[in-house]
């Protein structure tokens, strides 16, 4: 996986979900570099909280969402995964014998569950027919999306968008609705948002403004959740080779896609995969909740925020200053409210 401009060669698919065994090259879902640490493998020690855990991965049946399932297998985690019936079925038969080859005995046999999860009802049969087989669900990840491109934004009615939102932020909601049922202390739920929430962009604006949704529902879902012991936190992927690219961008923009980036390559899903595997492993992850991570081969890079930054810094600096100086009256409450306000500034 060294860095170095790579292209990947012209390639178009015309409908979504893309497929992945169609793409040339084939995204990388796994790779001999990644060793199995057991983290969520009932053989772990006796106080963690991640023995035998059932995972389920809305789109797991390519892309991050495969390697994401992969990783958990190896782990020792029972999964299940969501897929679309009829355009993504010879990837998810792919990825559930990926999974048989790879779970350990303790663990049960791996699950694709056909939905469109955008929604309610059939979230709530996908987390029923999990729970059925299962008894329990550990670790949500809500990581199935759609984008399609638009030169302008008179191009995106309301049939499209109503359609991206249901994909790629209401079945968010529907699933950690229905799976909160059936979720202890100790689980997790972990979503995908996009390096695109932070940068924007001009032709996917109703893509874009689904993953900075995801981003404000992780950090409201964490705060809601902490009391129950259940953390929430979120990946950031930036240019990573999934059946997304071809299915939205052009041959020419597939050829060059990743080349931008201070890496100067397309990332593989199983190099964002493993992060998953951290947020949902104690006690490598057990302080950290409402946060997002960012496998993004650097591609993140908004002035907008640094101006932020440098305007909360000294806005912090002048109002401790005061304080010091006996002319604020210090309030708790105030003070948690600047702190998590400059906190989420930085983060």
């Amino acid at each position: 996986m060294a860095s170095g401009g790579q292209q990947f060669p012209p390639q178009k698919q015309e409908i979504q979900p893309g497929k992945e065994h169609i793409m040339d090259p084939t995204p990388q879902a796994t790779s001999h570099e990644y060793k199995a640490a057991n983290k969520l493998h009932s053989h772990c020690m006796s106080w963690s909280f991640l023995q035998g855990k059932v995972a389920l991965v809305t789109g797991g049946d390519s892309g991050i969402g495969r390697a994401v399932c992969h990783c958990y297998a190896l782990e020792g985690a029972t999964v299940a995964f969501t897929y679309v019936k009829g355009q993504e079925d010879k990837d998810a038969q792919h990825t559930l014998q990926m999974l048989k080859q790879a779970k350990s005995p303790q663990a049960k046999d791996p699950m694709a569950v056909p939905a469109d999860l955008g929604y309610d009802e059939n979230c709530k049969k996908v987390v029923d027919e999990v729970v059925n087989d299962y008894g329990r669900i550990d670790i949500q990840v809500n990581n199935a999306a759609e984008q399609y491109k638009a030169a302008s934004v008179e191009e995106i009615d309301e049939e499209r968008l109503e359609r991206v939102f249901r994909t790629n932020i209401f079945a968010y909601f529907f699933m950690v609705r229905h799976a909160l049922k059936h979720m202890k202390e100790g689980s997790f739920i972990i979503n995908t948002t996009s390096v695109t929430a932070y940068k924007g962009h001009p032709t996917l604006l109703d893509y874009a403004s689904t993953k900075w949704a995801i981003v404000a529902f992780i950090r409201g879902l964490a705060l809601y959740l902490v009391d129950k012991g259940i953390r929430v936190n979120g990946v950031t992927p930036g240019p990573i080779w999934t059946p997304l690219i071809p299915a939205s961008f052009s041959e020419e923009e597939v050829k060059k896609f990743g080349a931008n980036v201070p890496m100067h390559r397309a990332g593989q899903p199983i190099e964002v995969a493993p992060s998953y595997v951290f947020l949902a492993s104690n006690p490598e992850s057990s302080y950290m909740t409402g946060q997002v991570l960012h496998p993004n081969g650097m591609s993140f890079d908004n002035p907008i925020t640094r101006i932020e930054i440098l305007f909360w810094s000294y806005y912090i600096k002048s109002v401790l200053h005061q304080y010091m100086e006996g002319n604020l009256i210090y309030r708790w409450n105030d003070s948690q409210w600047l702190m998590r306000t400059a906190v989420g500034v930085f983060f």
